[in-house]
């Protein structure tokens, strides 16, 4: 089980031939490989074409466990009276991302007139996307079944939230990798990269090596029989790994397969 981002996908957000080459044979040799990552569906599936996936894959830090067959096994969604988070946010002049199931698709909202530059920023970079859902009001945020709240922006007015919601719901808050902005990530509190893992091992009755670089990472290493963090992992994953591994630039995931299928 691999993360994504930092981990398996090169800086520049691709999985090297060498790393599709290696893996693919460790799985028509029997290995089962999946991801679990921050990244919707689409995005997950974009970045890992052409890669075998033999077992359930982990979405959006564990609210989706999906199946090889694009079937969802395993959700966690917001109970209706979470969205009160959306207008705490509002009120403290902090606009979301706002992700759903409306209508049976998968939107994410946001009120465009209000975002501020980082969030504007990466909203651009995802226009063209089905998912892609522009909305005018605080009410139209709210529609469908939300699972999961983004903010981006200063420390200084997500920290206070990070330390309202985090023991209620599960946060990740963290820089991102690419854009160095600050995030808040809040879902439900059972969606964890964590607990989806779980219920795979139990599922699958199988051995569980995981590999990962960031401190969402951390919990999933926690369940692991194995953890291997890449070399441009944070210090905290590091220090509860297996063993540190070749970074994500240098196929380390692939090499440590490679080495451990041999075993």
């Amino acid at each position: 089980m691999s993360d994504l981002d930092g981990t398996l996908l090169q800086n520049n957000q691709t999985v090297s031939d060498y790393t599709k080459r290696a893996i693919n044979e460790l799985v028509s040799r029997g290995m089962l490989f999946t991801f679990a990552t921050a990244r919707s569906m689409e995005t997950a599936d974009i970045v890992t074409n052409g890669l075998k996936i033999s077992a359930p894959c982990v979405l959006y830090n564990g609210v989706f466990v999906r199946d090889i067959d694009n079937s969802i096994i395993l959700s966690h969604l917001f109970a209706e009276r979470d969205k009160n988070i959306v207008s705490e946010l509002i009120s403290a002049g902090i606009f979301p991302i706002v992700y759903s199931i409306i209508g049976g698709r998968e939107k994410f909202s946001f009120i465009a007139e209000k975002l501020n530059h980082a969030t504007a920023e990466f909203i651009k970079t995802r226009k063209e996307c089905a998912r892609y859902n522009p909305v005018q009001t605080e009410r139209e945020l709210l529609y469908g079944d939300m699972f999961y709240i983004t903010c981006m922006g200063e420390a200084e007015k997500l920290t206070p939230f990070y330390n309202r919601y985090k023991n209620e719901y599960y946060c990740v808050y963290s820089n991102d990798i690419y854009s160095g902005e600050q995030w808040l990530e809040i879902l439900p509190k059972r969606a964890t990269k964590a607990n989806a893992l779980c219920e795979l091992k139990k599922l699958l009755d199988c051995r569980l090596v995981v590999f990962g670089d960031g401190k969402n990472d951390i919990e999933m290493f926690g369940v692991a029989d194995e953890c291997y963090a890449m070399e441009n992992a944070v210090d905290e994953l590091k220090a509860i790994a297996t063993e540190v591994i070749k970074s994500n630039n240098s196929d380390g995931v692939a090499k440590q397969l490679l080495k451990l299928y041999k075993s």
